[in-house]
């Protein structure tokens, strides 16, 4: 080993060193905001974990009771724990139970519901036992068809064949739609 080398050796040992102090400098000025960071991180996980359990154990006695409920339908205990902690479930537990058991009162308290799709498919399931026209946006080919098929009984052909032409030919109703309109054609 020659000086060059041991002088080299020294000079970067001294670097290390400098930066450690300026390590230790910065800390020792910061390390009110360190720490407060770091316990802040702990807490923010400690406290997402609590939630985090708390959301499961809801979840969990929500489905518990919809499983109660699928054999025993008239279970209040398990009805009001549903609606509790899980109210979009609860919701549409209550509209298969309304539309099963054609309860219309139901519906329509469904009807103002803030998920969407129970309101949408509530009404049309209201007009659909009432035997009236419907505009649903989730039922919309069936909204149609059904229309199509009330206006056919009035005898209105010709909005019949208008409301059939609005369903789209890649629909699952399409071959439906073509066989309603042919008997129009031929009902004339």
């Amino acid at each position: 080993m020659n000086i060059a080398d041991v002088k080299k050796e020294l000079s970067s040992d001294e670097k290390v060193l400098e930066n450690i102090f300026k390590i230790e400098t910065l800390y020792k000025k910061y390390k009110f905001i360190v720490w407060i960071i770091v316990i802040g991180i702990i807490l923010f996980f400690i406290g997402r974990n609590i939630l985090q359990s708390m959301n499961e154990k809801k979840l969990s006695e929500a489905n518990s009771a919809f499983l109660t409920l699928q054999t025993k339908a008239d279970d209040a205990q398990s009805l009001a724990i549903l609606k509790e902690k899980n109210p979009t479930l609860f919701e549409l537990y209550t509209f298969r139970q309304a539309g099963k058991n054609k309860d219309i009162e139901a519906l329509k308290t469904l009807t103002s519901s803030s998920n969407a799709i129970v309101a949408d498919a509530s009404k049309y399931t209201i007009a659909a036992l009432e035997k009236k026209p419907s505009d649903s946006k989730v039922y919309k080919e069936m909204s149609l068809f059904s229309d199509a098929y009330l206006a056919i009984k009035a005898g209105d052909i010709k909005n019949a064949k208008a409301k059939l032409s609005l369903i789209s030919s890649d629909s699952s109703l399409s071959m439906l739609a073509s066989l309603l309109k042919h008997s129009t054609i031929k009902a004339k």
